[in-house]
Parts: structure tokens; C-alpha cells; sequence
């Protein structure tokens, strides 16, 4: 005899899905590139093609309150020349959600990023955004998450993720507002003993750590803002600090030009490894489909000067992508060849164009 919970569980969901809105999406991203710094026996050129298909359903339950599903899945194929060396078929996204005017519950295969940096960011914790990639795509986290909202514009975070050990960690963060600007503090706590990357540019750890962090932004004439991180483990203690700026030029329809500076310093035992960055940026639309963009970063420690320049055409369901960039090359890092990535972006100087189709 059947369980007559299962039967009324079962009336309630296909009622919820039959009631529910019901929409469907994909990006469809063609990528070709071609370098001067492809690894030993590899082609000077490569290609890729990626699809991430996406389907949502959503619920209203009373006036301000809603619950929604949303489930992606990436397909990639990356190619040398014409033989392909990397297939990607793997979920994007897949989470449930419960939200209202006060409380929003989300569970599952999700994006968690926050803090108000653009390219140094301390606060790159959970994600891999790049302002650089035109297709604002990163990884997503299994997480249980909860944000709380209040009326004087102020939320708090609380956060369970569950990592690639089946091990979780968890945190929290609370954003408030005052008339100075606008605050986070947060909170991370990690008992992963494995290899991880904290923050771009990633500082490694490789044992249990407790993480804090503060950050600050001020929208006036000129942007300030400030992200700062202090990671600590039983061998180790890392801070990472980076001060950013920006402002916009009465140059044609706006030059935004963008500047920030991170100092990070990574003690082990008694051995301190100091390093600082720089990183300027300059953007400007022309009219209402070309947009161009230039970014110039510093590695003033390893002495190393990464040039990305890019313009892109979008028009109402594509974009055109051309990408010119200048990387030191493989020879100029202190690692094995094996060890670094056989992608040709990123190193030397390529040229790179890419297709990005919304429906």
C-alpha cells in the first residue's frame, strides 16, 4: 500500500510544476585563438566551442513570497589544431530557492561572489569570475545558503559548503550602509587539509584555515574602495589587502578609468613571501553596440606585465569578441613546463576571437 504522504508530496509538486512559470535558456560561446607560446609539439592555434543550456521553473506562493528551481549544464570542447584534447560535460548550475521581502534560502550548485573589487580580489573566494572574459561566466559552489534582509538596507549571510572531500565548511557575512559608504565583514571557516587558491591572484594553502575579512566601498565623484583578508592556519598566516579607485572622463560617452593595488604577504613558519600587484584599466562605450576595453597588470615582485585589450559588438542576441593580449611567456615562470596550463591565453602574445550567442 502506498505511503499516503508520498501520494499528497507527489499531488503538491506536479501541481507546483504544472502551475509554475516555466522558461528555458542557452549560450552558445565559439572561441578561436592563435599564439606565439604554445607548449612544446602543440598547435600555434585552438579553438573551443561551448554550450551551456539552462531551464528554470518558478512558483509564486503569496504576494511577495516565491520558491524557483534553475538547472544548467556545460558542454565543451576544446581543440589544438584539429585534434580535440579536453571534453567538459559537467552541471553549471542546479539549485532550489525559497525567497520573500525579508528571507531568500537557496540549496545547491551556486554562484557566491561578493565584495567590491574588480581584478585584485582578496575576497575571490567561492567563485572565478574575470572581468576579463566577456562571457562573465564562474564556477559554482554546493552550498546551502541563507540571506536575511532588513529594512535599514542591511542583509546577513549564512553559508554551508560542501567541497570535493565531502567535507563542509561554512561562514557568513553581514553588508550594512552608512552615510561613508558601504561595509561587509565576513567570516570563513575551512576544514580542508587539500591544495586550494585563495583570491586572483591565488595564494595557495594546503591546510585547515580560518578566514576574516573586511571591505568597504564609497560611491561619491571618485569610487574608493577596499577589500582585506586574513587567513590563518597552524603553519601559516596570510594577509592580502587591495585599495581601488575609479573615475569616469567627460571624454565622448564616458572613459572609465579604473586603478587598484594589492599587497599580499604569506608567512610559514618563520619564512615571509611578500608580494605586490598593480592593475589599471580604461573602458568606453562608443554609441549603443562597440564598447572597448584595456587593462595593464603588475607583478612587481616576479616582474612580470600582463597586457589584455579588447572590443566587442553586441547586438540583441550575439556578441563579437576580438582579444589582443601580451603575457610573459612560459620560459619567464620558475615552475616545471608540465606544470602549467596548455592553454596558448595567457601566455606570449595571441590574438583571440570569440562568438557568444544568447537565446
Amino acid at each position: 500500500m502506498y505511503n499516503y504522504k508520498n501520494i499528497i508530496l507527489g499531488i503538491i509538486l506536479n501541481s507546483v510544476i504544472f502551475c509554475a512559470q516555466f522558461s528555458k535558456k542557452g549560450v552558445l560561446t565559439l572561441g578561436s585563438i592563435a599564439g606565439n607560446d604554445a607548449p612544446q609539439q602543440w598547435s600555434k592555434y585552438q579553438s573551443n566551442i561551448s554550450y551551456i543550456p539552462t531551464i528554470s521553473f518558478k512558483q509564486n506562493i503569496l504576494t511577495q513570497s516565491f520558491f524557483d528551481l534553475e538547472w544548467g549544464y556545460r558542454l565543451q570542447l576544446d581543440f589544438s589544431g584539429d585534434s580535440l584534447y579536453k571534453t567538459i560535460q559537467k552541471t553549471y548550475r542546479g539549485w532550489a530557492r525559497y525567497s520573500n521581502e525579508k528571507l531568500e534560502a537557496r540549496l545547491g550548485l551556486q554562484k557566491i561572489i561578493f565584495g567590491p573589487t574588480q581584478i585584485l580580489r582578496p575576497l575571490s573566494w567561492f567563485d572565478s569570475f574575470d572581468l576579463k572574459n566577456p562571457t562573465n561566466e564562474t564556477n559554482g559552489v554546493q552550498a546551502l545558503r541563507l540571506k536575511w534582509f532588513s529594512l535599514n538596507n542591511s542583509s546577513l549571510w549564512t553559508w554551508l559548503i560542501r567541497n570535493d572531500s565531502d567535507k563542509t565548511s561554512y561562514g557568513g557575512r553581514y553588508e550594512f550602509l552608512l552615510s561613508i559608504g558601504e561595509i561587509g565583514l565576513t567570516i570563513h571557516s575551512d576544514p580542508k587539509n587539500n591544495h586550494q587558491i585563495i583570491g586572483q591572484p591565488g595564494i595557495s594553502i594546503d591546510e585547515a584555515h580560518k578566514r576574516v575579512a573586511i571591505d568597504y566601498r564609497y560611491d561619491g565623484i571618485i569610487g574608493l574602495w577596499n577589500e582585506s583578508a586574513v587567513i590563518r592556519s597552524e603553519t601559516s598566516q596570510i594577509r592580502i589587502s587591495t585599495l581601488g579607485a575609479d573615475y569616469t572622463l567627460p571624454i565622448l560617452n564616458g572613459l572609465l578609468i579604473m586603478a587598484e593595488s594589492m599587497h599580499t604577504s604569506n608567512k610559514i613558519n618563520e619564512k615571509n613571501e611578500i608580494k605586490n600587484y598593480t592593475a589599471f584599466m580604461a573602458s568606453m562605450p562608443a554609441g549603443m553596440t562597440h564598447f572597448g576595453m584595456y587593462v595593464s597588470q603588475i607583478d612587481w615582485s616576479d616582474n612580470k606585465v600582463y597586457h589584455y585589450l579588447r572590443w566587442s559588438s553586441t547586438f540583441d542576441n550575439y556578441s563579437l569578441n576580438w582579444i589582443f593580449s601580451l603575457n610573459p611567456k612560459r620560459n619567464q615562470y620558475d615552475v616545471g613546463k608540465n606544470i602549467l596550463p596548455k592553454s596558448i591565453a595567457g601566455f606570449g602574445a595571441n590574438i583571440q576571437f570569440m562568438f557568444i550567442y544568447h537565446h
